[in-house]
C-alpha cells in the first residue's frame, strides 16, 4: 500500500499533541468568556467565525502562502520581511509573545527532526508559528494549499479545545462546532491564496480588546 508520507507530515504538524504549548493559549478567548461576551456554543461560533473571516483570512494564511513560497526559493530576505510583517500584525504584547514563544518551540522541535535550518530561528524575536510552519511544510514537500488549510485547522482546533475549557461546552457540542466551521475552511483558503501582496493585512478589534484585558486579567488559566 502507498502511503502519502506529506499527508502524515501534515497531520503531525497539526496535531494537539505536537510539543509547542499551543494548548496553553486562547488568544483573548479567557478574557472574552470572563466579560461574558460569550456564554454558549452559538456565541463561540460567532466569535470564531468572525476570526476566522476577518482576521486569519487576511492576515496568517497568506503571510503562511508567501512565507511557504519564500522557504521553496531559499530566500532568506523574504522569508524576514514577511515574518517581521506578520509579528507587526500582533496588536497585543501577549499575542506577539505567543507568536514568539510557539515559534521559537517549533524551531528548536525541526531542529531534533533534522531541519536544520530552523537552528538560526532559536533565538530570533521575530520567530513566528507560520514562518517555522511554513519550513517544515516546504521540506516535507507538503503542498501549499494543504499546508494552510492544516494551519487553519490546527488554530480552529485549538480554539475550540479552549471553548470546550471556558464556557464550559460538553464534547459533542465542540465536535459540532468543528465540523460546522471547518466547513468553511476550503473558501477561506481559497480566497487567502488569491491576495496580492497589497491586499493582505487586518484587524479584530474585538480580538485585541479582549487580549489587552486578559494581559491584565488577574486569575486566568491561560498565557494569551
Amino acid at each position: 500500500m502507498v502511503t502519502d508520507l506529506a499527508l502524515l507530515r501534515l497531520l503531525q504538524l497539526v496535531s494537539p499533541g505536537l510539543p509547542i504549548g499551543m494548548y496553553s493559549y486562547s488568544q483573548g478567548l479567557e478574557r472574552a468568556v470572563d466579560d461574558g461576551w460569550i456564554t454558549n456554543a452559538e456565541q463561540v461560533a460567532d466569535w470564531l467565525q468572525g476570526l476566522l473571516q476577518n482576521g486569519l483570512t487576511w492576515v496568517d494564511a497568506p503571510i503562511l502562502a508567501q512565507l511557504y513560497d519564500a522557504w521553496h526559493a531559499n530566500d532568506l530576505a523574504a522569508v524576514e520581511l514577511w515574518s517581521q510583517t506578520l509579528m507587526a500584525c500582533r496588536e497585543t504584547a501577549e499575542l506577539r509573545a505567543e507568536d514568539r514563544q510557539t515559534g521559537q518551540a517549533l524551531a528548536r522541535l525541526l531542529v531534533n527532526l533534522e531541519l536544520p535550518e530552523a537552528d538560526a530561528w532559536l533565538k530570533r524575536t521575530d520567530a513566528t508559528l507560520a514562518t517555522l510552519f511554513a519550513l517544515a511544510a516546504a521540506r516535507w514537500q507538503i503542498s501549499k494549499t494543504d499546508a494552510v488549510t492544516g494551519y487553519l485547522w490546527s488554530w480552529l482546533e485549538n480554539q475550540v479545545l479552549c471553548a470546550v475549557k471556558l464556557v464550559p461546552l460538553g464534547q459533542v457540542a465542540g465536535q459540532r462546532l468543528l465540523k460546522n466551521l471547518a466547513g468553511e475552511l476550503p473558501a477561506l483558503v481559497e480566497r487567502a491564496l488569491n491576495l496580492n501582496e497589497a491586499e493582505i493585512g487586518g484587524s479584530c478589534f474585538g480580538l485585541a480588546l479582549a487580549s489587552s484585558r486578559h494581559e491584565m486579567q488577574y486569575s486566568r488559566l491561560f498565557r494569551s
